[in-house]
């Protein structure tokens, strides 16, 4: 059973932790931290300093590094040039200065899983919220999907992701296209909703703190059962895979199915 459950900050975004924290705390039977933005915290020296904490040569810079997609096509990742891992090292510090980049979630799973204390049980989840994008490889088609969240110890939950990964609808696009043929910037957000029909959420959506609820639920659901999200798409623990899908599961009532309803309404 969780009995802990530690949320970390994304200052970087729109995304309020402390509601995020709050809402979890009412839903379920463990204590709720919060603490601040993980990745720039987990430094080599304190990596070395941290109870509990197993850590290999590489730094996590490098292992950003690696883990980054270079091909949306090619499941191997990775460019570890100095002037890559200096880039790595600088977004560490001031995480305003990365974007543009998918990296593999499961490897960034991995590195952050190495430098955690107590993550060897299902006792104590830890679940940073992150600046990046974060994908995993589709075996099923070979290409990399953008994810919002990867499952698992940690928990990673990409606030972009929530922004990227769902599909939008088609004439979303089309209108993304033609303003920036038009202009050479992205429309802005209040252009796009007036002039596409169906709803979707874009970067710094005010709605960003709402819609990932039951991703964050959906990681303590999966420590305790071992069921990755749920098939009801009327869900909040559903995983969507359109922004349409997004809004109705997170979004709108009911929050859950019937079964998870009994578990967590």
């Amino acid at each position: 059973m969780v009995e802990t459950v530690t949320l970390y900050r994304a200052p970087t975004s729109v995304a309020d932790a402390d509601a995020l924290a709050a809402w979890l705390r009412d839903r379920i039977d463990a204590e709720v931290r919060v603490c601040d933005r993980l990745l720039g915290g987990l430094t080599d020296d304190e990596e070395r300093r941290s109870s509990g904490s197993r850590t290999g040569s590489d730094s996590l810079a490098e292992e950003l590094a690696a883990a980054r997609v270079t091909d949306p096509y090619d499941p191997d990742t990775g460019n570890t040039m100095l002037g890559i891992v200096r880039y790595e090292e600088r977004a560490l510090e001031n995480p305003e200065r990365a974007g543009g980049v998918v990296y593999d979630g499961q490897a960034v799973q991995r590195a952050l899983n190495a430098r955690l204390p107590d993550t060897q049980g299902l006792d104590h989840l830890h679940v940073p919220l992150l600046d990046r994008v974060i994908g995993t490889w589709g075996d099923h088609d070979g290409r990399w999907h953008k994810r919002v969240a990867v499952l698992g110890q940690p928990t990673l939950v990409s606030v972009p992701g929530l922004y990227e990964a769902p599909a939008k609808p088609e004439a979303y696009y089309e209108a993304k296209s033609k303003h920036a043929l038009l202009t050479g910037d992205a429309p802005p957000r209040e252009v796009l909703e007036a002039e596409i029909e169906g709803d979707f959420l874009v970067a710094d959506d005010p709605r960003t703190t709402d819609a990932l609820k039951g991703y964050l639920l959906a990681a303590v659901d999966f420590l305790e059962t071992g069921t990755a999200f749920c098939d009801d798409e009327g869900c909040r623990l559903y995983d969507a895979h359109r922004q349409s899908g997004v809004v109705r599961a997170q979004l709108r009532d009911p929050e859950f199915c019937e079964a998870h309803a009994e578990r967590y309404g």
